[in-house]
């Protein structure tokens, strides 16, 4: 009998070989902003996932938070996507688009004529990073500014650009689209009470308001290329990018995915963050606890859509969350960046190759697409 791990899975009527997700992973290889042959490579080399997200890809220049990263907003940004498209899909694999908004989390050397990040209100991250220019011009982290409150307006312009770039991810040949409303990005930037300091309707201070910039986007990729192929990220719990822990944390995101499973989204995407601080283990008092029972109640609201979970899994783990009905498919990062033929290496038991943490983020081919596939010794 097939593990459940590696059965396929009907999403939304897109036929996966297995329950395996590629999760969204910055690696800042992009010249020029534009998904190259190399970028094109790499995916392919991955196309075993029954799906495949692909790293985070801005709706605009506003948007972005990190040099080298492929946009999906200009003509040449989708003509180099659809290298990758037709790549995955060359060898029987699925792929779809992580539309990406960083807000606050950016720096006037990547924001057009040095403007400064925008946000839901002026709030400095404190002790983020965006990777931009330093006083020299060399290519360096960099800590973000407080950055300029949008105006409403504004907010009804970034909708539409969310709108514009999953249209242009299905004329790239994507297979849907992700929403990336995680990581401390600017949809929790709106949904954060502690954050959003805003006194108009999209404030924090009542659950239609805080959720109204999120399901703004979402009702207008799902009008612009249709729910089934649409798909959202969610990290509950996070503390990324100095997302401040918050007593509303579950009832923010069960009235969210009530909401989300109304509208019948492909899948939505959670990422398990609860402990993390800044990319560090450090757990927060009953934040795990809190996730796992956030976990069940989020399952419940979704009778129509798929959920998948990322963050720290492994193949028993996977399995077993799967066979207890509590997700459908299981997100894997890091070890893909290493590990090209992942989905063998699990369903075999193979050993996992160690990454070299010195080139996840830019430079060429090392440490990018020249990770062997298992070989025995």
């Amino acid at each position: 009998m097939t593990a459940s791990l590696f059965t396929p899975f009907d999403l939304a009527g897109t036929p996966l070989r297995n329950r395996v997700v590629m999760a969204p992973l910055t690696r800042a290889r992009a010249p020029n902003d534009i998904a190259d042959e190399r970028i094109a490579l790499y995916y392919a080399q991955r196309a075993t996932a029954g799906l495949i997200v692909s790293e985070g890809t801005p709706i605009s220049q506003e948007g972005q938070g990190y040099l080298f990263n492929p946009g999906i907003f200009r003509p040449e940004q989708i003509e180099g996507w659809r290298l990758t498209t037709n790549s995955v899909h060359a060898v029987g694999g699925k792929i779809v688009a992580q539309l990406w908004h960083v807000g606050r989390v950016s720096h006037p050397t990547i924001q057009a004529e040095g403007r400064l990040p925008v946000s839901a209100s002026s709030k400095q991250p404190m002790g983020a990073q965006a990777f931009g220019y330093d006083d020299s011009g060399t290519p360096a982290l960099v800590a973000p500014p407080a950055p300029r409150q949008l105006a409403a307006d504004e907010i009804s312009r970034i909708v539409g650009e969310f709108a514009q770039a999953a249209a242009n991810a299905i004329e790239a040949g994507f297979d849907g689209v992700e929403i990336h409303g995680a990581n401390g990005y600017l949809f929790e930037q709106f949904m954060n009470p502690l954050v959003n300091d805003r006194t108009d309707q999209y404030a924090a201070d009542t659950m239609d308001n805080r959720l109204r910039f999120t399901l703004e986007v979402i009702d207008a990729v799902v009008a612009r290329i249709g729910a089934a192929r649409t798909g959202i990220r969610l990290s509950p719990y996070g503390q990324l990018f100095d997302m401040p822990l918050h007593d509303a944390i579950d009832s923010t995101y069960g009235a969210l995915t009530e909401e989300i499973g109304k509208r019948g989204l492909a899948y939505v995407h959670l990422m398990d963050q609860s402990g993390y601080q800044m990319g560090e283990k450090v757990m927060a008092a009953g934040a795990e606890t809190g996730f796992q029972a956030l976990l069940r109640t989020i399952r419940g609201n979704l009778p129509n859509t798929a959920l998948i979970l990322a963050g720290g899994l492994d193949r028993a783990r996977a399995e077993q969350l799967i066979d207890a009905g509590l997700i459908d498919l299981a997100a894997f990062g890091a070890p893909f960046i290493s590990n090209p033929d992942l989905v063998a290496r699990l369903q075999n038991g193979w050993p996992l190759a160690s990454a070299d943490r010195t080139t996840f983020y830019g430079g060429g081919a090392e440490g990018y697409i020249d990770y062997p596939s298992y070989a025995a010794a």
